[in-house]
């Protein structure tokens, strides 16, 4: 069920001095002081200047003693930090911020950003999914990703590995939304550190609810899933655990009333689970982009030129070896053990149930032939895969 304590019919006034924005970053600083908390104190006292006067109060009533409201010092730093990456700072009822995240009950009382702002305006569709995604299941949220930028929506997801990396790739050249778990400068996971930057330098934007420069901890990822969720129309699940992070934010969309699409998967393959779960509970399912159009409202085409944007996936599993100066020594039996490992394991990581050519797995890899294909030899007489007829590999299912 929906809170109404907030609703976005009697949205709170922004703050219209930089002395109200700097109230408004203090409160929401203050120790366990989170959104909820945020919006009910400005409620009850009409202004973040008269709820940091009464929250000593407020907590002494909660049997907290000697409560102080975060320092101004500390919110003074937070701003330089952001001139300093060129971040912007935007609060719930200004201009750019985006109006389906205002409804939310929780809605981040302020956000920072880095990129365009004016992509936050535009309508939003999340797509999410496994971090040790499938080939398949990569190669569908690419092509998801790439239809809903050409159709004029903006795609939201979360940076992660998988199906998150992709999505944003994807809608790359068209606009594409990451939220972030940390700081707007803090670039996790490292691999993506790239594809981060060229977020923000294509028209798109990253964006967080956490002060600049914040180290992400494990309890602001599902805190961030709200957000990813919050931004959007509907929220697309391409590949998903029966426990995991993509269910969470769909299950938060579904909370939020948005409209929440399943790609289905094989039964016997762990990673589509969660999605098969979804769709059981009465989610859409989804074969292609032509289905996701059809349950959301129409986009506005996009106001930009669509940009040509050239990006290699990163490839994090399979690193090509550097050649070594020919004075050194030749890598040591353990090390190519070592490299062997990996790559068997970021084959198995892309197969499943369903079988996928081995051409296009090798193109997934990122890797030679010569490299993949005496690998794929090893992990067949171990058992772990099968040739099909027509060049097709899949894994043997485990009893």
């Amino acid at each position: 069920m929906r809170d109404e304590t907030h609703s976005s019919t009697h949205p709170p006034l922004p703050p219209t001095t930089e002395d109200h924005r700097v109230a408004w970053l203090r409160l929401l600083r203050s120790r366990r002081v989170g959104p909820t908390t945020f919006w009910r104190l400005l409620a009850e006292h009409g202004t973040a200047e008269a709820a940091l006067d009464a929250l000593p109060e407020v907590a002494r009533a909660a049997g907290v003693d000697r409560y102080e409201s975060c320092p101004l010092g500390v919110v003074e730093a937070e701003l330089a930090a952001g001139r300093r990456i060129g971040a912007w700072m935007i609060c719930r009822g200004e201009r750019d911020y985006p109006e389906d995240l205002a409804e939310i009950s929780d809605a981040p009382p302020i956000l920072w950003g880095v990129g365009d702002r004016a992509v936050l305006r535009r309508a939003k569709v999340a797509l999410v999914g496994a971090r040790s995604a499938s080939s398949l299941g990569t190669r569908m949220g690419r092509r998801l990703a790439e239809g809903l930028g050409a159709a004029g929506h903006v795609v939201v997801s979360g940076l992660a590995r998988g199906i998150d990396t992709v999505a944003h790739v994807g809608a790359m050249p068209t606009g594409t939304i990451a939220v972030m778990a940390g700081g707007v400068d803090v670039l996790y996971p490292a691999e993506n550190t790239r594809l981060a930057e060229e977020i923000a330098a294509n028209g798109g934007a990253r964006i967080s609810e956490q002060p600049v420069g914040m180290q992400p901890v494990a309890r602001h990822f599902p805190t961030r899933n709200r957000i990813v969720s919050g931004l959007s129309r509907g929220v697309v699940v391409v590949e998903a655990a029966a426990k995991s992070g993509s269910l969470i934010t769909a299950r938060t969309a579904l909370d939020q009333g948005r409209e929440v699409l399943a790609v289905p998967g094989h039964p016997m393959d762990a990673r589509a689970s969660g999605c098969n779960i979804l769709i059981r509970d009465g989610a859409r399912l989804i074969r292609n982009v032509e289905d996701i159009l059809e349950a959301l409202p129409p986009a506005e085409a996009p106001t930009m030129p669509v940009r040509q944007v050239q990006f290699d996936l990163p490839e994090p599993d399979v690193v090509p070896p550097v050649p070594a100066p020919a004075s050194q020594a030749k890598p040591s039996a353990k090390s190519k053990l070592r490299e062997t490992a990996a790559l068997h394991q970021s084959i198995l990581d892309r197969l499943g149930p369903s079988p996928v050519a081995e051409d296009q797995l090798i193109r997934d890899l990122g890797a030679s032939a010569g490299k993949v294909s005496p690998a794929l030899t090893d992990l067949e007489l171990d058992g772990q895969i099968r040739r099909q007829p027509g060049g097709l590999l899949s894994l043997v299912p485990r009893n």
